[in-house]
């Protein structure tokens, strides 16, 4: 049902996903913290950049006639660009304001929490059956996601002294 293959170039692809997108993450919250800015204004700097950046990509892998760029396109076509381009404008956007207001690492915990309900919701409405693996695997998620979450709320306590007022 589910074919599981490991070979040196998944793992390479693999390792280096992780990697970029751990410095891209951290980098969001060094850039909020050192420009002074919000979510929104720096996906505001952020977002022509990137654009730009697409684009000079996109020279080299699509065959570029001007004459034919919009011509062959239907209206629904173009309208799923457009709803297509707003998703991706509300993920940044979720993504710098998590980051911004938590941590990297908080906005990875509810990554993988909205994998393990991503799952569990296929299961409960379309009735995908989930294998030995996914379950442990979904325990053992479900199980850091706590912890880590216990954690941060200890750690975020502000200490009550014996007479009832918080101690600074």
């Amino acid at each position: 049902m589910f074919d599981v293959k490991f070979n040196l170039m998944g793992i390479l692809f693999a390792t280096i996903g992780v990697l970029v997108t751990s410095l891209y993450q951290v980098w969001v919250a060094e850039k909020q913290v050192e420009f002074q800015v919000n979510s929104i204004q720096l996906l505001y700097y952020q977002a022509p950049l990137s654009a730009l950046m697409l684009n000079v990509v996109l020279l080299f892998t699509e065959p570029f006639n001007p004459n034919e760029v919009f011509n062959h396109w239907e209206m629904e076509t173009l309208g799923m660009v457009l709803l297509s381009g707003v998703v991706a404008f509300s993920v940044n956007l979720s993504i710098f304001w998590i980051i911004g207001n938590t941590s990297p690492v908080t906005y990875n915990m509810a990554g993988h929490l909205k994998i393990v309900l991503t799952l569990l919701g296929g299961c409960l409405l379309f009735h995908d059956s989930l294998n030995l693996l996914q379950i442990i695997s979904m325990l053992t998620t479900m199980s850091g996601v706590i912890a880590y979450t216990h954690f941060k709320m200890q750690e975020n306590k502000v200490p009550v002294s014996h007479t009832g007022t918080t101690t600074t």
